[in-house]
Formats: structure tokens, C-alpha cells, sequence
């Protein structure tokens, strides 16, 4: 906050004490144990003014307009509607009164406030109805209690309304290309609905206080979300799935750009406004790229979980009955559409809650219990469609069960599948195959109709469906369906697709766990695997066309390339030349068009999980070996300035003070080495809490070994053997600081049996092993990026932070470690690896 900035402000948390400075440079100290405060002296930091001043420029500027759709209570009952709320009874319903609830002393006094509250707005009055629902309480999060009533015997004999009810997942599909967000919830919406006059009497209520009726929409009757979405529905029919998404109370507004989004914001307010709608300003979220709505977080990037929401799931315990499965079944299955195989994994679940079968926790329930938590924690952000063209459906079957998978552009949009119904379980093969090929053309009707559609399967035969001659009843009913769609199916020989590794939290990822599993799956799909650096990153596999085939077609449509390659051809000297390959290079280099391709090898660079947001001078370099563009440096360092996890994370390293005393340089690789700890990190689930940091002074490649803060030095050594010795040989020299781990007799003798001589730093002149500070220091930093793109502990990451430190360019040696220790930098699996290759 600007006014803790400009006060200089230092917040001990430990010391429990605060601090600040005035601009004339008087200080201030205030402790928590300090009974007293001088008011003249607070007065002089004007912080009531800049804390004003902060929350002034919290909202945006259309927002502060509207003010009055804001305001702090509802102004009263609410005017008269198109749309009221009715009750209609079926036939022969009797008025029903049930007695009135027991209540301890907390909740009568409570209730009696209540119900003043609701009087004085008019919400209620004084009843003589015949009839009368009881009230009760229910403890709100915060500890404050709600007052509820029981309306369940008046719905039991109330006509429901059939207004449809948005399903969830359509509405998301209409968000597009959308990248800023901003949701309004409407204060207690059911409120400013009036009840029709006649209905009035049946939504009386009993209380220890009297007899009460309610004039406007009650919480609790069956019909009231389908009566307050139709009200939402006609107040903004012209702006829906344009730019405003409407579930009952929840108002969602999206757009392309910020010029755009003040113009829909503007029209929503004043729409609330002219309809007389009041929102809670405290609910609502402004100008976002991101943000929660209806159990999801939303962006640019597509559609994800919200971890809010799937928090219980960490802690739920093992079902002991029926009912325990069906509530699990239930939250799960809202997020369905973000777990591939999801029908499979849970089926040892759904069969318990079937009536004839016999409740048995086995060992299959416990390990799909676990597998659906597991994979609903670390769900996956899914694209959402974008314009037409481009969807392809990845289908398989097997005798449990049907899945698929839709893709748009090579980015996954929504896993599917469900478990073979009794008499499909008699299917022949072709039919089974073909029953999965059906299942998602009528699941995902709504986006591939009128589209062109490519369908792979495993099954060669079903290439030649359309033209077999003889066929059978079911496969006559499913080739009517099939001919609805424009639509290509396609066997997956062995290398139909290329499966690279990639971001896990991306859209483009298909977010899967165990390599078993996966390669079962892309066995029977055909697709070449492409085998990442280690077991873990199994999970972040994603299926994209090649980034050079992509470029090329760039290259081709870009006016300025074809325009230098023209005059190339005239017998100018541009530096460009055309590859055998078709592609346009800069020497070695392949040009990149300006546009979405530019930023997409910018932003693989710099938010790679190999390379984990370097500075603009490591990225520029390790682009420019592979890459040209003019102004790639400007372009770069314009990028990584704008890095709001960079921004987040980097501290600014100054150089320490005092004289540098420099070392010898080293005449052979990893022969004279720097160590250090770094301690203090939070303890993982392995039990790790800090991270032993090995650097080779002559190629500045590191080793980066995590363990346990208490581990004796013996098994420091026997760590230092199997991961050191055994791979580089035994070093000539070691300098580290004056750690007890370094000093202790044990670790002396055993570098002296090894001839490996110790160099120590002296405890106030640590300039000499500058080596290991300096790459603690860019550790950190990583450490820090990882965890916030990535989640997880920071020892997930750790093998993925080495490698990409090893792996960039080092200003020192002018070169990247690996480089400097192996004669070339490694492959990292990024979309660009096969650029170059000969």
C-alpha cells in the first residue's frame, strides 16, 4: 500500500512491534504490548486520509458512478415487477401450520432482533394465516446465526415451476476469448422480488413473538431460484452471452479488452440501476483477469477448480455408508468434466450405491476414493471454445467403460466418459468403439454442429464405417447421428501424434497421473511418447501441432518476412535465407513473425517450468541461439518487466559490503567446489526443510540436494558420496563458511582419507565463497517463482530448478553451466527442441 511506502513502514510480527518515519524524518514505534497511544502523534500520519485515498482508487471510475447501486441496507420493499413471486398449490391442498421449534435463550433473543430488523424494511408483517412453517437457526462461518424456515411441508404441496436452470458448464462456454472480468452479487436478491398479493398468506411463518407473513421473496420455497432467474433473464435478455453471464443472484460481466469492459459495465449498472437492483458492494469484484464465480476460477487462460471449493475434499473422511458415497459422488461430479476417466475411476464407488448391491468397502473403493481427491486437488485449467474450426475428439472404450476427450487447437476443453450400461457389456469391439464416437457427438452437440470435426480412434475398422456394406439395427440408428456432423475419423497409426512435455496448469495440458496409466492410454491411441526428464512430470503432457510448422505458416503470411525474403531473392544482403526445410533463417536462426507466435516462444522462455523466469539478459540469450526477430532484446527485457510473478518474488540483490578476496581459478571441472546451506525453508510432506547448495567454481554448475535440518553428518556424507563423488570424481578443494556441519571432526576426516583439502571463509568476511551466495540467492528466487505458478512444496520443484539453472545462459562464464561442463547446453522439452536440429 502506497501509504506504508511512504511512511517508511517496518512491521515486526515477532517483536509485535510497528514502525514509522515521517517525511521530516521524525520515527515512531508502537509496540503490541503498549497500553496507551499518543493520538497527536497517530493524527500526524493522516492515516484515516491515506487509507481513504487508498480505497478510493480501489474501485474503478464507472463503478464510483453508481454509487447509489450500492448502498449499505436495501432502501426498502421493492417496486412492483413483471415478474412476482406466486405459489400455486396442486389440487385439494389444505393450509398446513407445524408447531414452532424449542429455542435456548442465545437464539430467543436473536429471533426477537430479527425480527425487528425485518419489520422496520418492511419485509414482513403481522399475520392471521391458516398457514405457518416453523423457524429455526443455523450457525453461519463466522460463528453469527442465519434464521431459516422450515417451508418443506408448503413445497411438498406446491406446483414446481419448470423454468430451466442454466446448466453450469454452457455458461462458461460462452466467456470465448474473454480477459477481463467483473461480478456483481446482488444483495439479498430473493428481497427485491415482491410476492403476488393472493400468495402472501402462504409464506407464513410462527415464533415465539407472533405470527408473520412475508411480502417480499423468502429463502427456502421450492420455486424461488427458478422465479429470480427468470426475472434476471428478462431484465438482461439483450446482453446475454455477449457480454454477461446471469445464474440467479450472481452477475457475471466479460470482455476482450479494458476499453470494452468499462463500456459492458457501464450498461450493467446502469440497468441495476433503472430496474431498481441493489448489489453488495462488499461481494463484488472488479476489472480482473481472473476470478471465482460458481465454483470456478475464470480467466484468460479458461476454466479451472476453485481450490476454495475442493478444500474439504484434502479432509474428507472414508465413506461409511451409502449416503457418506452419494455426498462424496456429488461434489465430485460437479467438477467432472475436469477429470479424465472420471466414470471409470469412481465406478468401484457408484456400484456400492446401487440397491441391490451389498455396502463392502474394499481396497478398489479406498484406492478410486483416493484417485478422485487426488486428481479433483490438482485438477487441470481447461480451455474454453474458441470462434469455430479446429475441435478434435479423442475417443476410446474398453469393457468398463466409454471416454473422450475434446480439443480445440491442440488445447483440451472438457474430459468425458461413463460407465457400459448392463446390455452394452454384450457389445462386440466395433460397437464399442463406435458407442464412444457417438457418446460425445451427442454430449458436445452444442459445439461441434455445423463444425468440421476430427475424430481419432484406435479402432482401424471404423475408418470404413460409412461404406460397410452390411450393418446391424444399432449401427444403422448411430450412422442417422453420424451423418448430422461434417466429421473425419481417423485411426492413430504409431506416430499419428506427438505427446511433449509440458506446463501442468496450462490449457493446452492434458492433466493425467501415473505412467502406467498413461501409457496404457496412448498405447491404444497410437500416439509417440515423448519421455520427460523425470517420472513426476508425467503429468504435464500436451499434444500440439510443431511450433516450426506453425512458424512457417506464419512466416509465410507475414508481409514484412516476405518483403526482406523478396529482396533476398533480388540479390540484396539480408541475412536471410531459406532453409531446406521451407522455413525462413537468420543464419542458423528461425525468424518468428511478429504476433501471438512471438509471445508464445516468449512466454514458454520465461514461465517454463525448464526455466522457471530468468532475467532478461539469461532469457535474450538462450532465445537469441535458436531464434530472430528484430528488437528481440528490447522485446524481451519489455517482458520480463512486466512478469508480475518476477515482480512478486525477486528481491533486490545488492553486493555485499567489504573487500572481495578472490579465489584461484579451478584448471578442471569439479575439482574445487563452494557449499553452503540453506535453511529455514517450510517442512515438506518428505520431511525436507533446507537445501544443500554445491557449486563448481570453474563451470558454475550446482547441485541442489534437499534434506532434513537435524540429519547427522554421516548421512550428509553418505548423501555427499552418492550424489558428488560418485559423479564427478573427489574434489581437490572445498570452501564453505564455519557451519558445524563443515567444522564437525567427522566431515574433517572424511575430506582429509579423501585428500580433499577445506578452505573456510572467516565468519565476518564471507566475500570468499560469493560463488554460493550468489546462486542461493537466484535458488530462492526460483524456489519462489515455482510455488506460485506451479503450487505444491518447493521439493517438487527442486529437480526442475537445477536443471534450468544449469541450463541458462551465466553472464561470468558467457555461457550456460551445462554448456561450460558438457561442451553443449541440454535439450529441454519446450515447444521449440526440434528448431535446428540436424
Amino acid at each position: 500500500m502506497d501509504w506504508l511506502t511512504a511512511t517508511l513502514a517496518n512491521i515486526d510480527c515477532g517483536q509485535g512491534k510497528i514502525s514509522f518515519q515521517l517525511p521530516d524524518g521524525e520515527s515512531y514505534e508502537f509496540a503490541r504490548d503498549q497500553n496507551e497511544f499518543n493520538a497527536e502523534e497517530l493524527e500526524k500520519f493522516e492515516l484515516p486520509v491515506l487509507l481513504q485515498g487508498v480505497a478510493e482508487q480501489s474501485f474503478p471510475r464507472v463503478v464510483e458512478e453508481f454509487k447509489d447501486v450500492f448502498p449499505e441496507e436495501l432502501p426498502g420493499l421493492p417496486p412492483d415487477r413483471a415478474v412476482e413471486f406466486s405459489i400455486d398449490l396442486i389440487p385439494g391442498a389444505a393450509p398446513i401450520a407445524k408447531k414452532i421449534y424449542p429455542m435456548n435463550k442465545e437464539e430467543l433473543v436473536e429471533l426477537n432482533k430479527q425480527i425487528k430488523e425485518l419489520l422496520s424494511k418492511g419485509f414482513i408483517q403481522p399475520s392471521a394465516s391458516p398457514w405457518g412453517a416453523p423457524v429455526l437457526f443455523v450457525k453461519k462461518k463466522d460463528s453469527t446465526l442465519r434464521l431459516v424456515i422450515d417451508y418443506r411441508a408448503l413445497n411438498e404441496v406446491t406446483i414446481k415451476n419448470k423454468y430451466p436452470l442454466p446448466r453450469i458448464d454452457q455458461l462458461f462456454d460462452q466467456l470465448g476469448e474473454a480477459r477481463v472480468f467483473s461480478k456483481i452479487d446482488l444483495r439479498s436478491g430473493y428481497h427485491q422480488v415482491k410476492v403476488k398479493k393472493e400468495d402472501i398468506p402462504k409464506t407464513a411463518f410462527r415464533t415465539r413473538y407472533g405470527h408473520y407473513e412475508f411480502l417480499v421473496m423468502p429463502f427456502g420455497l421450492t420455486n424461488a431460484p427458478a422465479i429470480f432467474m427468470d426475472l434476471m433473464n428478462r431484465i438482461f435478455y439483450q446482453y446475454l452471452d455477449k457480454f454477461v453471464i446471469v445464474f440467479i443472484d450472481d452477475i457475471l460481466v466479460y470482455s476482450k479488452s479494458e476499453e470494452e469492459h468499462e463500456k459492458h459495465l457501464r450498461i450493467v449498472l446502469q440497468t441495476l440501476r433503472e430496474e431498481q437492483l441493489y448489489a453488495k458492494l462488499s461481494k463484488c469484484e472488479f476489472w480482473l483477469d481472473q476470478i471465482p464465480f460458481l465454483g470456478h476460477i475464470v480467466s484468460g487462460e479458461g476454466i479451472s477448480v476453485d481450490p476454495k471449493k475442493v478444500e474439504a475434499v484434502k479432509s474428507w473422511p472414508t465413506p461409511k455408508s451409502v449416503a457418506e458415497i452419494r455426498s462424496f459422488l456429488g461434489l465430485a461430479g460437479y467438477y467432472r468434466r475436469f477429470v479424465e476417466n472420471f466414470s471409470r475411476i469412481a465406478e468401484p464407488l457408484t456400484r456400492l450405491t446401487r440397491k441391490e448391491e451389498k455396502f463392502n468397502w474394499t481396497e478398489k473403493c479406498q484406492a478410486a476414493f483416493d484417485e478422485l481427491k487426488k486428481r479433483l486437488i490438482t485438477a487441470p485449467i481447461l480451455a474454453l471454445p474458441s470462434g469455430s474450426g479446429g475441435y478434435e475428439i479423442y475417443s476410446d472404450a474398453s469393457g468398463k467403460g466409454l471416454g473422450c476427450v475434446l480439443m480445440q487447437h491442440g488445447r483440451v476443453i472438457a474430459y468425458a466418459s461413463r460407465q457400459l450400461k448392463t446390455h452394452e457389456r454384450n457389445y462386440p469391439t466395433h460397437d464399442l468403439k463406435l458407442a464412444a464416437v457417438v457418446f460425445a457427438l451427442k454430449l458436445w452437440r452444442h459445439y461441434l454442429y455445423g463444425e468440421r470435426i476430427k475424430i481419432y480412434t484406435d479402432h482401424k475398422s471404423l475408418k470404413y464405417v460409412f461404406t460397410q456394406k452390411e450393418i446391424n439395427m444399432r449401427q444403422r440408428r448411430w450412422l442417422e447421428l453420424l451423418k448430422d456432423f461434417d466429421m473425419e475419423l481417423t485411426y492413430h497409426p504409431g506416430k499419428a501424434n506427438k505427446v511433449a512435455d509440458a506446463l501442468s496448469r496450462r490449457p493446452e495440458a492434458f492433466f493425467m497421473n501415473t505412467p502406467k496409466e498413461i501409457l496404457e492410454d496412448l498405447r491404444k491411441m497410437g500416439i509417440e511418447v515423448i519421455r520427460p526428464l523425470t517420472e513426476g512430470m508425467w503429468q504435464n503432457l500436451q499434444v500440439q501441432s510443431s511450433l516450426i510448422d506453425r512458424i512457417k505458416e506464419a512466416q509465410q503470411n507475414d508481409s514484412k518476412l516476405q518483403k526482406i525474403w523478396k529482396q533476398t531473392e533480388e540479390g540484396l544482403q539480408t541475412g536471410i535465407r531459406k532453409h531446406p526445410d521451407g522455413s525462413l533463417r537468420f543464419g542458423d536462426r528461425l525468424c518468428v513473425p511478429s504476433g501471438d507466435l512471438r509471445t508464445e516462444v516468449m512466454s514458454e522462455a520465461h514461465n517454463s517450468q525448464y526455466s522457471i523466469h530468468p532475467g532478461s539478459t539469461k532469457m535474450y540469450k538462450d532465445l537469441r541461439q535458436t531464434f530472430w526477430w528484430h528488437g528481440m532484446k528490447r522485446e524481451v527485457a519489455g517482458f520480463v518487466s512486466k512478469c508480475l510473478v518476477c515482480q512478486q518474488v525477486k528481491a533486490e540483490h545488492q553486493r555485499t559490503a567489504g573487500l572481495l578476496q578472490p579465489l584461484p581459478i579451478p584448471e578442471w571441472k569439479w575439482e574445487h567446489l563452494t557449499m553452503d546451506f540453506v535453511t529455514g525453508l517450510p517442512r515438506t510432506q518428505r520431511g525436507n526443510n533446507a537445501i544443500w547448495v554445491i557449486v563448481d567454481r570453474l563451470t558454475k554448475s550446482a547441485r541442489f540436494l534437499p534434506f532434513r535440518v537435524g540429519q547427522s553428518t554421516e548421512v550428509l556424507a553418505e548423501m555427499y558420496m552418492k550424489q558428488i563423488v560418485s559423479q564427478y570424481g573427489v574434489p581437490v578443494s572445498i570452501v564453505s563458511d564455519r557451519d558445524t556441519r563443515f567444522t564437525s571432526h567427522f566431515w574433517k576426516s572424511l575430506q582429509e582419507s579423501l585428500g580433499t583439502k577445506l578452505k573456510f571463509s572467516s565468519a565476518y568476511h564471507p566475500q570468499t565463497d560469493g560463488q554460493s551466495e550468489r546462486t542461493i540467492q537466484t535458488l530462492e528466487d526460483m524456489l519462489r517463482a515455482c510455488t506460485l505458478d506451479f503450487g505444491g512444496a518447493w521439493d517438487d520443484h527442486l529437480h526442475l530448478v537445477e536443471f534450468s539453472y544449469n541450463n541458462s545462459y551465466h553472464d561470468s562464464i558467457k555461457m550456460a553451466p551445462f554448456e561450460a561442463l558438457y561442451g553443449r547446453k541440454c535439450r529441454s522439452p519446450v515447444c521449440w527442441t526440434d528448431v535446428g536440429e540436424k
